[in-house]
């Protein structure tokens, strides 16, 4: 009874210091890919797509070192993406600096033009469509295999002054006192996008799950995961994945709390070594927060299907779904056993336990599974707002998506948060403080292939109608007053595509002016 009482007290402890030190709204990074508008390098060939995934450009027997740079062309050629369907107001203007090492000769394709080229350095130009969009690739036509190109690096006109990696300048004229720092000659040095940080810095919790590239990712042991040398840290899913390094990095440069995913398959070693990686290098004053996997119960992906496996495996349940949440809470426990010891600091971790936003009653099968709920202290759902497939196929107005949303479809703003009200009543019962892991509107039809194909017009229409930011404003308040603590909206910046329009903005550096989800978040 005395261990019990004290456990309590330090669960309280922990959601009182988290109210009172960390904001309400927090924001979801988005994948390592070519088209992510949210833009969060200077260097745009850091989310390049991979040499040997482009179908476009790479052709031949090539062959590639550990890294994913080209060894040898063998006669082919290597071409990728480093940026494509990108808004164009979403990138600075003026020339971009191509540099690499090695002896060779690279092309340019699409939007992008040559203006200069000299050894090693190339200067180029990103021209629009006439969509106002800007797809940029670079081809290596010659290489030599005893020096061959690599290193390529895609740097932003411009640069910074060396005490503010904020704020983007043009020239050392806005510098004073030699503290001018191009893009382009510290490209190892400067990371980040000042135009992502200003946007990241007004969210004090940041996670990183998409960023991380967890999704279907199989990767199980500490020296598979991505590595700050790799030729790209784009990709396609279960490949890409930004280094851990990069990501303590970000939060420490915004000084923002830390959400961490850890993969599905990841063993207890790299467990271990991603705790003490984070305890050791995220700022003393941020907290951590710690997930496994993510959205374990859903089996589009392929985290759900694994961990029914292993429940099914271990006998934990004769039905398959009720196995993998077992086996989820068993893992999560170990996980939290492991990040516990490393840290040894209950103030600076928070341990998070994931559900089904729309399924309430697997809330207490996951929480009494082990006694995990002994081992968490927070309960994440995904509160998202929409319509039924059928419902968005009949539309004909952006009043038609409105009047669905609210009505009383089951995923319509009201019909969420009574969901958010049932579980609630279950974490009541053990103690668990609630948030909000993703959440925002979920307009989305299935099978559609591009943004010009009914009824995506009329649900990008409707991402950017001013009642968007009314039905955000709901949300958000609805969330909070049932209990909710933080609220991660889903996501950071990206244009809206067949597959969603899940950025709060459509670009990076859009005027809050166009964007309704973004000021509605900004208000709380």
């Amino acid at each position: 009874m005395f261990t019990r009482l004290l456990q309590v007290l330090s669960l309280l402890l922990v959601i009182s210091s988290a109210n009172a030190t960390t904001p309400y709204v927090g924001m979801n990074t988005n994948e390592a890919v070519h088209f992510d508008s949210s833009l969060p390098f200077a260097d745009l060939f850091r989310t390049a797509e991979p040499f040997n995934e482009n179908k476009e450009f790479t052709r031949g027997g090539i062959v590639y070192d550990a890294q994913g740079w080209v060894k040898d062309l063998r006669g082919g050629q290597a071409g990728t993406w480093f940026v494509r369907w990108m808004p164009a107001n979403a990138l600075p203007k003026g020339e971009y600096t191509v540099s690499y090492e090695g002896s060779g000769s690279i092309r340019y394709e699409e939007g992008a033009t040559l203006v200069k080229q000299s050894a090693g350095r190339d200067i180029i130009t990103l021209r629009p469509t006439d969509k106002n969009e800007i797809s940029g690739a670079l081809v290596i036509e010659k290489s030599d295999p005893k020096d061959p190109i690599r290193h390529i690096r895609v740097t932003m006109p411009g640069g910074i002054c060396a005490n503010n990696p904020f704020q983007r300048v043009e020239s050392a004229n806005q510098c004073g006192g030699g503290q001018y720092r191009s893009f382009a000659d510290h490209s190892d040095e400067i990371v980040f996008n000042p135009d992502y940080l200003n946007f990241m810095r007004q969210f004090k919790t940041i996670r990183f799950m998409n960023m991380s590239g967890i999704t279907r990712n199989p990767i199980q042991s500490w020296n598979q995961r991505p590595q700050i040398d790799q030729a790209t840290w784009g990709g396609s899913e279960g490949k890409r994945g930004v280094p851990l390094e990069i990501m303590v990095d970000l939060a420490n440069t915004l000084n923002a709390d830390a959400w961490f995913n850890i993969p599905h398959r990841a063993d207890d070693a790299f467990v271990q070594q991603y705790a003490q990686y984070v305890s050791t290098n995220l700022k003393p004053n941020l907290k951590a927060y710690i997930e496994y996997t993510n959205e374990a119960w859903n089996t589009v992906f392929s985290q759900a299907q694994y961990v029914q496996q292993m429940g099914q495996a271990e006998r934990l349940d004769p039905v398959p779904l009720n196995a993998g949440l077992k086996y989820y809470a068993k893992r999560s426990k170990e996980i939290f056993q492991i990040w516990d010891q490393v840290f040894n600091n209950r103030q600076r971790l928070v341990r998070v336990l994931s559900g089904w936003s729309g399924n309430p009653a697997t809330t207490p099968l996951i929480l009494k599974s082990f006694d995990v709920y002994q081992s968490a202290d927070m309960f994440a759902l995904a509160p998202y707002f929409y319509a039924d497939q059928a419902s968005l196929m009949r539309v004909n107005s952006v009043d038609d998506i409105f009047a669905l949303l609210n009505s009383n479809q089951r995923y319509s703003i009201e019909q969420t948060l009574r969901q958010v009200d049932q579980h609630m009543q279950f974490l009541d019962t053990y103690r668990l403080g609630l948030i909000a892991y993703e959440g925002g509107q979920h307009l989305v039809v299935h099978g559609t292939k591009s943004r010009d194909q009914y009824p995506n017009p009329l649900i990008i229409e409707a991402n950017r109608d001013p009642r968007m930011e009314q039905a955000y404003s709901q949300l958000l308040k609805g969330f909070r007053q049932a209990g909710g603590r933080l609220f991660m909206a889903f996501s950071s910046p990206r244009a809206p595509a067949h597959y969603g329009c899940w950025g709060v903005k459509e670009y990076i550096t859009q005027s809050p002016a166009e964007a309704p989800k973004y000021r509605a978040l900004t208000r709380f």
